[in-house]
Parts: structure tokens; C-alpha cells; sequence
């Protein structure tokens, strides 16, 4: 089993920043950077750990600054957008991680930030490539085509996420679109969604957050 994140109940971590971002917009890199501060600083300080936690295995990655802001602008549906405000997606993950450290440095003045060691996954890389392949066609074709907040590539950025960074950040990444793009998922697939999050350290309250698309509408996963 990967790390567990027991502590929040919530999203959390990159994804669970995305969400602030999605609702309401936010306007400004001034309000998005507050966005990042009051985050930081929820859970005593603790989320910032999880935060910075995502932008430095992103910023130890290959993936570009154009990847990075497709990553971004899929979760936030173009509700913060770094192409129109000028910002590279990795000077963006810079900035977070300079909050995050600085909101450790409150409570612990010696802290060095480092790239967290990679957890356990076992065969789980490819149990999360199933599932967004499972749904790839979908998503892809929403949200490249989407007619005022379209964001091409977004299967193949989240499939490098999941095989050059870490399967646990790509699967919430994941998540975080398809609930953007509201594209409609079933209760089989609602299950197996939760099932890997268990496997994956997540509990339910941080795969679900209320924002999915159900095919039937009375459906409930409780």
C-alpha cells in the first residue's frame, strides 16, 4: 500500500489546491497567489507538506512547463489561466513551493525542502493507467474541444504524470479533470475509482468531493 493521507479528508496536496482555483475563478496572479497562501496554512500548516510535496516531484520531473500548465489549466477548467496571465507552469510550481516552505519555516526554521522518496506502488502504475485509458477518449475529446475552456493533450500529460512522476499524484490529477469537465461516469466506475484510492493511500472522502458527473442522476455512491 502507498503512503497513507488520513489526515485531511479532503483532497489534498496539488489537486486538492486546484479545486480553490476552480471555484470561484480566480482573476488575478496577486489573488492566486493569496489562493496558495490560505491553503498552505489550513491544517495548522500541515497541507503545505502535502502541497510542496506535488510541486517538487513535478519540478524533479521531465515534464515541461507547457505539461505542467496543461495539468493546471485541465483541473482548474481555464478558471485560473496561466497561458493568459503569462506564467510557465513550472515558474507557477516555483512559487507554490516558495509559499509552502516558507509556511514550514513558521513552525520549523531548519527545514530544507527535498524531493520526497518515491513510495511502494507495486502494480498500481498500471491500474491507474487502465482506468484514465478506460475513459481516455472521453475526457480527451471534452476537454481539447470544449468551446470556451478547451486544454488539448490532457490524456497523454496525465499519462506521463502516472509513469515519470508518481501514479498517486496522476490518479488525483486525473480525478480533478474529469470532475472539471464533468464527464459522466457510472457507479461501476465510481467503485473501482474508490477501490484504488484505498489501494493508493486515499480514503473515499478524497475521491469523492461531490463534483462528479453521474450517468444517472439518482444514483448515490452512499
Amino acid at each position: 500500500m502507498a503512503r497513507p493521507h488520513q489526515e485531511f479528508g479532503i483532497d489534498f496536496g496539488l489537486s486538492g489546491l486546484i479545486k480553490w482555483f476552480h471555484y470561484p475563478r480566480v482573476g488575478s496572479e496577486a489573488a492566486g497567489l493569496d489562493v496558495i497562501a490560505s491553503s498552505a496554512d489550513r491544517y495548522e500548516g500541515a497541507f503545505a507538506r502535502r502541497l510542496l510535496e506535488d510541486a517538487l516531484r513535478l519540478l524533479d520531473s521531465p515534464l515541461s512547463g507547457q505539461a505542467v500548465t496543461t495539468l493546471w489549466l485541465a483541473g482548474t477548467f481555464r478558471d485560473f489561466d496561466l497561458e493568459r496571465l503569462g506564467i510557465d507552469g513550472r515558474q507557477w510550481l516555483r512559487r507554490i513551493a516558495d509559499i509552502c516552505t516558507a509556511r514550514i519555516r513558521r513552525d520549523d526554521p531548519s527545514f530544507t525542502p527535498t524531493v520526497p522518496a518515491a513510495a511502494p506502488v507495486g502494480g498500481l502504475s498500471d491500474a491507474v493507467l487502465a482506468e484514465i485509458r478506460a475513459v481516455g477518449a472521453a475526457l480527451e475529446a471534452t476537454s481539447a474541444n470544449h468551446s470556451y475552456s478547451a486544454v488539448p493533450y490532457v490524456v497523454p500529460t496525465l499519462e506521463r504524470v502516472v509513469t515519470e512522476v508518481d501514479p498517486e499524484l496522476g490518479f488525483r490529477l486525473f480525478l480533478r479533470a474529469m470532475k472539471a469537465f464533468f464527464v459522466p461516469i457510472s457507479d461501476a466506475t465510481y467503485d473501482r475509482y474508490v477501490a484504488l484510492g484505498k489501494l493508493l493511500g486515499l480514503d473515499e472522502a478524497v475521491v469523492d468531493d461531490g463534483d462528479f458527473n453521474w450517468l444517472d442522476q439518482g444514483l448515490s455512491p452512499r
